[in-house]
C-alpha cells in the first residue's frame, strides 16, 4: 500500500471511530462492537450486491452479451435482477429487499414501514415496526438466503432498545466512500472492520485481547511462515487475524487466494461470529466447524491435517481440561497441566500439522523455561523430537490485554532440505538446507517504537529484519559466482549477530537444561569501540564516581542538619 493510500484509510479511520464514539454513549464496548460490525457487515453485504446488480442491468441490455434480453425488455430486465442465481455464481451474497443498505437507510427514522418483497415471481408485502426490529429481520433474511451464513449474525439490535442511536450510526457507515483510486471497496470496508476490531479490544481492556492479536504480530509470523498455499489452520482463531493476514500475503506474493484453504475453531459464540463476517467482508471460502466449540472436547477438525497453523491462544489458560482424558492420542510429548493449557495448546497443534508443515504459535516467556508439573519434560521431549525450528523473544507492551512478557514458538516436522520451487507465483527461488538437530534464536526485545505511552509496536523494517534472519538461516547459502542472497536475490547469507541471533546445536541445548530463552544463546551485542583508551577512562569514570560520593555526603549532612532543627535528629 503507497503512503496517499495509507494516509486516507487512516484518516477515514479517525473520523469513523470519534464520530461513532459520539453516537452510542449508553453502549459499553463489548455490546457496542456487535452494533457497529454488524452494521459494517450489513453494509458490505449490500454494496457487493448492488455492484452486482449494476454489472448484469449493464449485461441484459447489452446486445453483444450473452446475458441480452433485447430491446425493450425492462420488465424482463426488472424480473431477472431479482433472480438468485446471477449473484450467486460470482461468489455474491444474496440480499433479500428489506435487508439492501439503501431501503434501511430511507427507513432508519419511520417507526412503522412497508416493503415489497419479490419472492419466486410473487410481490409479498413486508411490515416492519421500528429501525431495530428491521434490521434483525433483515440479518435472519440474510442468513436464510445464504447457508454460508447460518447462525453467524446477531440479530439483537431490537432487545438492545438503542433505536434512537441508530439512524445517526447507519447514515455515519453509509459515509464509508467505496471509490477511491487502487484500493477496492473490499479492502476499504476490511480494514475498517480490522480497526474497529483493534479499537474494540482496547477499549474493551482485557477482554477484547481474547479475540484480537496485533496486527504486526500476525504479519511478523505470516511473513516467517509464508502461507503461499495448501491448508491454513488457526485452533483458537479469534476474529480470523491471520486468515486475512494470509491473503493479504498471497496476493501481495502474486499467488491467488484460491491457493490456500481456511479452517479454524473458535469456543465463543460472538468471536465465531465476528471472524465468520470478517471472512465473510473478504470474499473468503473458510471453514469454522458447524458450531463454536471448544478445541479440546469437540474438535471442529478432527481429521484435519494442515500445511500452516498459526495462533495466539490466551496465555497460561487454566482449568482447561474438563472432560479431556490423559490418554488423548494428542498428548504425545506429555500431559500438559491442568493449570496451563500453553502445551495442550501446542501438541494439539502438532497434532493437526502435516508431515512438512510449520506452524508458529504465541506464548508466554514462562513456556520457555518452567519446569513445573511436568512442562520441562514436555518441552524436553519437543525438542529431543527435533520439532522446535526458532524462538522469537518479543518486546513489552505490545499487547492491549496483556502485559505477559511473550515469544512465539516455531516448529516444524521437517527440518529435511528441500529443492528450489521452482519460481512458481509468489515463492522463493532458492531451496532449504537440511536443518537437523539445530534451533535459531532470535532476541526482538529491543526492536519496535512506542507508538503511544502505553503500547510497542514493530516497524516494518524491524519485522523485514526478523523475517529475513530466519529464511536465511533456512534457505541454501549463497554460491560465492551467482552472488545471490540465501532468502533470493538480494539477502545476505545468514550470520550469527552477538545480542540477536544465534543457530544453536542441540548439545547447546542440552547445556541449558533445555530452556529454549533466546537470551541465554545469542549473548550480549558488541559495544562500538568509543576510542577512549581504557586506563584514562578508569580514571575520569573514579573520579565522577569519587565526586558524586561527596555530594552524597554534603546532601546527607545537610538532611541531617535539618532533621535537628526539627527536633527529630539523633
Amino acid at each position: 500500500m503507497n503512503s496517499e493510500e495509507q494516509q486516507f484509510l487512516n484518516d477515514l479511520d479517525k473520523r469513523l471511530w470519534t464520530m461513532a464514539n459520539k453516537l452510542l454513549p449508553m453502549l459499553d464496548a463489548a455490546v457496542y462492537k456487535h452494533v457497529v460490525l454488524g452494521l459494517i457487515f450489513l453494509k458490505y453485504v449490500s454494496d457487493s450486491f448492488k455492484e452486482r446488480r449494476a454489472e448484469l442491468f449493464e449485461a441484459f441490455a447489452n446486445p453483444n452479451h450473452d446475458y441480452y434480453l433485447g430491446e425493450d425488455a425492462l420488465e424482463l430486465i426488472e424480473q431477472e435482477l431479482e433472480s438468485r442465481d446471477y449473484y450467486t455464481e460470482k461468489n455474491v451474497f444474496w440480499v433479500p429487499a428489506l435487508a439492501r443498505w439503501d431501503f434501511l437507510q430511507a427507513n432508519a427514522k419511520v417507526a412503522v414501514g412497508t416493503v415489497l418483497q419479490v419472492k419466486n415471481g410473487k410481490t409479498a408485502e413486508y411490515k416492519f415496526n421500528g429501525i431495530g426490529r428491521l434490521l434483525d429481520d433483515a440479518l435472519e433474511a440474510v442468513e436464510k438466503e445464504n447457508p454460508k451464513l447460518k447462525d453467524v449474525l446477531e440479530k439483537d439490535y431490537a432487545r438492545k432498545q438503542i433505536d434512537a442511536a441508530l439512524p445517526g450510526l447507519i447514515d455515519l457507515i453509509a459515509e464509508i466512500p467505496f471509490q477511491h483510486g487502487t484500493l477496492h471497496a473490499k479492502d476499504i470496508l476490511g480494514h475498517v472492520y480490522e480497526y474497529f476490531l483493534g479499537e474494540f479490544a482496547m477499549a474493551e481492556g482485557k477482554k477484547g485481547g481474547q479475540y484480537y492479536t496485533p496486527k504486526s504480530i500476525v504479519t511478523l509470523i505470516v511473513e516467517m511462515l509464508e502461507p503461499y498455499q495448501g491448508r491454513v489452520y488457526d485452533p483458537c482463531c479469534g476474529s480470523g487475524g491471520f486468515f486475512v493476514q494470509s491473503e493479504k500475503f498471497v496476493e501481495e506474493h502474486g499467488g491467488r487466494i484460491g491457493q490456500i484453504s481456511v479452517y479454524g475453531q473458535e469456543s465463543n459464540p460472538t468471536t465465531w461470529r465476528l471472524a465468520s463476517m470478517n471472512m465473510a467482508i473478504r470474499g473468503m471460502d473458510f471453514d469454522f466447524g458447524k458450531e463454536p466449540a471448544s478445541t479440546y472436547t469437540r474438535d471442529q477438525h478432527p481429521d484435519l491435517r494442515a500445511d500452516t497453523i498459526m495462533a495466539n491462544p490466551p496465555f497460561n489458560m487454566k482449568e482447561w481440561n474438563a472432560g479431556v482424558k490423559d490418554d488423548d492420542p494428542r498428548w504425545k510429548y506429555g500431559i500438559p497441566p491442568a493449570g496451563n493449557a500453553n502445551f495442550a495448546w501446542m501438541q494439539h497443534m502438532i497434532h493437526h500439522l502435516a508431515p512438512h508443515g510449520s506452524m508458529a504459535l504465541l506464548l508466554a516467556n514462562g513456556s520457555m523455561s518452567s519446569n513445573t508439573n511436568n512442562e520441562g519434560e514436555i518441552r524436553k521431549a519437543l525438542i529431543e523430537a527435533d520439532l522446535v525450528e526458532c524462538m522469537v523473544a518479543l518486546p513489552g507492551q505490545l499487547f492491549t490485554n496483556t502485559q505477559i512478557p511473550a515469544c512465539i514458538w516455531f516448529l516444524t516436522k521437517s527440518k529435511n532440505p528441500s529443492p528450489a520451487s521452482g519460481r512458481g507465483a509468489g515463492e522463493r527461488a532458492s531451496g532449504t538446507r537440511e536443518r537437523k538437530g539445530e534451533t535459531l534464536f532470535i532476541d526482538a526485545r529491543n526492536l519496535g517504537y512506542m507508538k503511544d505511552r502505553v503500547l510497542r509496536d514493530f516497524a516494518p523494517a524491524d519485522i523485514r529484519k526478523i523475517a529475513d534472519t530466519f529464511h536465511a538461516w533456512k534457505t541454501v547459502p549463497p554460491s560465492p559466482a551467482s552472488g545471490r542472497g540465501a532468502g533470493g536475490e538480494g539477502t545476505a547469507a545468514y550470520q550469527d549477530i552477538p545480542g540477536f541471533c544465534k543457530a544453536a546445536k542441540l548439545e547447546d541445548i542440552k547445556k541449558h537444561d533445555y530452556v529454549l530463552t533466546p537470551g541465554r544463546y545469542v549473548g550480549a551485542a558488541e559495544q562500538e569501540p568509543d576510542g577512549e583508551p581504557f586506563e584514562g577512562k578508569m580514571a575520569r569514570l573514579t573520579a565522577q564516581l569519587n565526586e558524586q560520593f561527596g555530594e552524597s555526603a554534603r546532601l546527607e549532612a545537610v538532611i541531617h542538619e535539618n532533621l535537628a532543627r526539627l527536633g527529630y535528629g539523633g
